[in-house]
Protein backbone atom coordinates (compact mmCIF):
# COMPACT_ATOMS: atom_id res chain seq x y z
CA UNK A 1 0.00 0.00 0.00
CA UNK A 2 1.40 3.60 -0.80
CA UNK A 3 1.48 6.58 1.49
CA UNK A 4 -1.96 8.15 -0.38
CA UNK A 5 -3.80 4.66 0.46
CA UNK A 6 -2.44 4.38 4.18
CA UNK A 7 -3.26 8.11 4.65
CA UNK A 8 -6.76 7.54 2.69
CA UNK A 9 -7.62 4.13 5.21
CA UNK A 10 -7.09 6.14 8.41
CA UNK A 11 -9.16 8.36 7.56
CA UNK A 12 -11.56 5.70 6.38
CA UNK A 13 -12.63 7.15 2.98
CA UNK A 14 -14.35 4.96 0.44
CA UNK A 15 -12.37 4.90 -3.13
CA UNK A 16 -15.15 4.92 -5.04
CA UNK A 17 -15.97 8.22 -3.77
CA UNK A 18 -12.98 9.65 -4.15
CA UNK A 19 -13.11 8.49 -7.95
CA UNK A 20 -16.17 9.91 -8.41
CA UNK A 21 -16.11 13.11 -6.94
CA UNK A 22 -12.45 13.90 -8.63
CA UNK A 23 -13.28 12.47 -12.16
CA UNK A 24 -10.12 10.15 -11.85
CA UNK A 25 -11.19 6.31 -12.91
CA UNK A 26 -11.53 3.62 -10.45
CA UNK A 27 -8.80 1.82 -11.91
CA UNK A 28 -6.18 5.30 -11.15
CA UNK A 29 -7.11 5.95 -7.44
CA UNK A 30 -6.47 2.01 -6.69
CA UNK A 31 -2.94 2.58 -8.56
CA UNK A 32 -2.27 5.37 -6.82
CA UNK A 33 -3.22 3.95 -3.21
CA UNK A 34 -1.88 0.26 -3.72
CA UNK A 35 1.03 0.75 -6.61
CA UNK A 36 3.94 2.20 -5.18
CA UNK A 37 5.90 2.70 -8.02
CA UNK A 38 2.96 5.07 -9.16
CA UNK A 39 3.46 8.61 -9.66
CA UNK A 40 0.69 10.72 -7.72
CA UNK A 41 0.45 14.16 -9.77
CA UNK A 42 -0.38 17.61 -8.66
CA UNK A 43 -3.62 18.23 -9.46
CA UNK A 44 -4.71 14.46 -8.41
CA UNK A 45 -3.36 15.22 -4.71
CA UNK A 46 -5.72 18.27 -4.88
CA UNK A 47 -8.28 16.81 -6.23
CA UNK A 48 -8.37 13.90 -3.97
CA UNK A 49 -7.15 16.24 -0.57
CA UNK A 50 -10.74 18.61 -1.75
CA UNK A 51 -13.04 15.56 -2.29
CA UNK A 52 -12.31 14.26 1.52
CA UNK A 53 -12.86 17.69 2.95
CA UNK A 54 -8.81 17.80 3.75
CA UNK A 55 -6.29 20.61 3.44
CA UNK A 56 -3.88 19.96 0.09
CA UNK A 57 -0.67 21.49 1.81
CA UNK A 58 -1.85 18.98 4.93
CA UNK A 59 -2.17 16.15 2.73
CA UNK A 60 1.05 16.91 1.21
CA UNK A 61 3.04 17.21 4.51
CA UNK A 62 2.05 13.79 5.18
CA UNK A 63 2.55 12.60 1.83
CA UNK A 64 5.95 13.58 1.66
CA UNK A 65 7.25 14.12 5.05
CA UNK A 66 10.21 11.57 4.03
CA UNK A 67 11.42 14.12 1.42
CA UNK A 68 14.39 15.78 2.37
CA UNK A 69 16.77 18.57 0.21
CA UNK A 70 20.51 17.25 -0.43
CA UNK A 71 22.78 17.76 1.92
CA UNK A 72 25.61 19.50 -0.05
CA UNK A 73 28.11 20.52 2.82
CA UNK A 74 29.16 16.90 3.04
Amino acid sequence: MTKLGEYLAKKSVNKSMVARKTGLSKARVNELTMTETAKLRLDEMYLIALSIDTDPCEMMKVLCEDLALADLDS
